[in-house]
């Protein structure tokens, strides 16, 4: 009976045995699904994302989060600006803001790069201030330059760095009406350009007696512009003025020296010995005669001179480079400058209001050079340049003294010279885009 029962058993306990292995089959399977997906989706995400270094603390990446955020959170500095007024100084300009040990180190950084001591009225500056600290301060020298003094770990660097503009090329015209001052106003350019033109032109046209109504001028030059607001002019590459009918050009080239001057069409020196005339846009008030009534004695007298009617304080620029071998009062003369000349050239300027600063006997003065101020010292009935000339010992008219021209363009720059004034000439007709000028 016993062998019976275990034989009838026997079936039954295979099965349960193979139910169990059924269910950890199942538990196996479903063991080794996880794995393998959890393998498949942490190494796939790897792919996507940047490699740390292999050092790399696995904490490195929250703090790295931190401090980008803290990055961005950084404000900029508050941006102050100013004009310098009369009498500033560094000390009470950067007061508000500096301590006086500060204001001294200040002081120290800028001394060998640009003195504070020189800042001048009228000058822009800014200053930059972190928090409760200044951080940079910006002085402007001239058009070109400006001083720039940086706090770098407790200590200040001072730099001279050129200012930024933003540069585009323009072309200006007009027609003359009543005066190239009052042309160059109605066309919204600014009086220093009348100026400008009339340098550069200065030894062919004589701006005082010669510009009439009808005349015409075209300029290619480089306007300046800082935070979208205009700041004047830069290089003026070419000019063209017709006067009475004849055209006179003007070119921006370096000469064998390296120096930017003006040529002619044909590469010739627009620059000669002496200049046209010892100041600009004025009228001639009385020319040279052997014969003339004297306007306070009422007789007949020589005035061996060109007189320029001109407000007083205008200023008195020499013709030609020279040395200084007269300054100071000439009885009749009032005030008065006499230069020496080469080749036995004198020029003599009487009347004068006043003299350029550092003008004495025995100094150089270079063409075109301020050495005085129209005014009517000595006998003179109203303001005006008396404008005397000599060749060797004797006078001689002013107004038909001829002077030999500057140093032409060089053979072998002749051809540079030739394809520059061309282009130049390109914008000025209108043939050529102004915006395919780009600076050197």
């Amino acid at each position: 009976m016993i062998k019976e029962t275990a034989r009838s058993r026997q079936p039954g306990t295979i099965a349960r045995w193979l139910e169990i292995a059924s269910y950890f089959a199942v538990i196996i399977g479903v063991f080794i699904i996880v794995i393998v997906c959890y393998y498949e989706f942490s190494v796939s995400e790897t792919h996507f994302l940047p490699l740390a270094p292999e050092t790399a603390d696995s904490t490195a990446e929250p703090d790295k989060k931190d401090e980008t955020d803290k990055t961005a959170t950084v404000e900029a500095p508050e941006v102050l600006r100013g004009v310098i007024s009369f009498g500033d100084t560094a000390g009470a300009l950067l007061q508000e803001w500096l301590s006086a040990e500060d204001i001294q180190a200040l002081i120290e950084a800028c001394k060998n790069v640009y003195p504070l001591a020189r800042i001048r009225a009228g000058q822009p500056y800014a200053v930059y201030q972190e928090g409760e600290t200044l951080s940079r301060f910006e002085y402007e020298i001239d058009r070109d330059q400006q001083l720039i003094a940086r706090r770098e770990n407790s200590r200040w660097i001072a730099t001279v760095e050129n200012i930024p503009y933003e540069v585009l090329l323009a072309k200006v015209e007009g027609r003359i009406v009543s005066s190239l001052f009052e042309t160059m106003s109605d066309i919204g350019e600014s009086p220093a350009l009348a100026v400008r033109l009339a340098d550069i032109f200065a030894w062919e046209i004589n701006f005082i007696r010669d510009v009439q109504s009808g005349d015409s001028f075209r300029i290619l030059l480089e306007k300046r512009y800082r935070d979208g607001e205009p700041k004047g002019y830069g290089k003026l590459l070419a000019a063209e003025f017709i006067n009475k009918g004849n055209i006179f050009e003007a070119f921006l080239h370096k000469d064998s020296f390296g120096n930017a001057a003006y040529f002619n069409a044909a590469g010739d020196s627009l620059k000669r010995a002496f200049l046209k005339a010892p100041l600009a846009f004025t009228r001639i008030s009385s020319r040279f005669s052997m014969h003339r009534k004297h306007p306070v004695f009422h007789d007949i007298r020589a005035h061996p001179a060109v007189d320029y009617a001109a407000p007083t304080g205008t200023p008195v620029k020499a013709i030609g480079s020279g040395v200084v071998t007269f300054r100071g009062w000439g009885n009749g003369a009032g005030n008065y400058v006499a230069l020496k000349h080469a080749n036995g050239y004198e020029s003599m300027y009487l009347h004068l209001s006043g003299f350029a600063k550092k003008l004495q006997k025995g100094s150089g003065v270079k063409q075109g050079e301020v050495i005085g101020y129209v005014g009517s010292t000595g006998y003179a009935t109203g303001p005006h340049l008396d404008f005397r000339m000599k060749k060797n010992g004797q006078f001689i008219n002013p107004e038909k003294v001829l002077s030999p021209r500057d140093e032409s363009v060089p053979a072998k720059m002749l051809k540079a010279y030739t394809a520059a004034r061309d282009i130049c000439r390109l914008y000025l007709e209108g043939k050529k885009a102004l915006t395919d000028y780009t600076l050197e």
